[in-house]
């Protein structure tokens, strides 16, 4: 197995993990997969700074906000800028009963591999995606349509 096979396959146990984690609505699982200088900012904008803060936050979360929850993740793509550097876009949603279909959060994780060799999340960015919003801009200036969507 190639070294960058063997780096896709830890990132992306990380994101399972957390994935793990968040369905038992474990806040200190959820903390262990960041660093502890680890920055969280959430589809509404609040930065949270820390692993501390990051696993507090989320203790209230999953005990009311998001109690009951589960996590629906998907990678887009990931990308290494350096032999310990990641960064992964992809989708994401939190839902009850049934996954939606279409995930409406956008989301960058950056990870890096620590000097255990354990990969973690150092940045997390989440955003909510407006279509409607999308459309109507690339209608009035076409120009604004990705690439990979021409």
């Amino acid at each position: 197995m190639s070294t960058v096979t063997r780096d896709v396959a830890a990132v992306t146990g990380v994101l399972d993990e957390l994935v793990a984690a968040w369905e038992r609505h474990d806040a200190d699982a959820y903390g262990e997969l960041f660093t502890e200088d680890a920055t969280y900012v959430t589809y509404v904008g609040t930065l949270y700074q820390g692993r501390q803060d990051i696993v507090n936050c989320h203790r209230v979360l999953f005990a009311s906000f998001l109690k009951g929850t589960r996590l629906a993740d998907q990678v887009i793509s990931i990308r290494f800028t350096g032999p310990d550097v990641a960064v992964v876009n992809g989708r994401g949603d939190t839902y009850k009963k049934k996954q939606p279909r279409k995930l409406t959060k956008l989301q960058t994780y950056t990870l890096v591999r620590q000097d255990d060799g354990k990969w973690r999340i150092t940045a997390f960015h989440n955003t909510k995606r407006k279509p409607l919003m999308e459309s109507i801009s690339y209608r009035f200036a076409p120009g604004l349509i990705p690439a990979a969507g021409r």
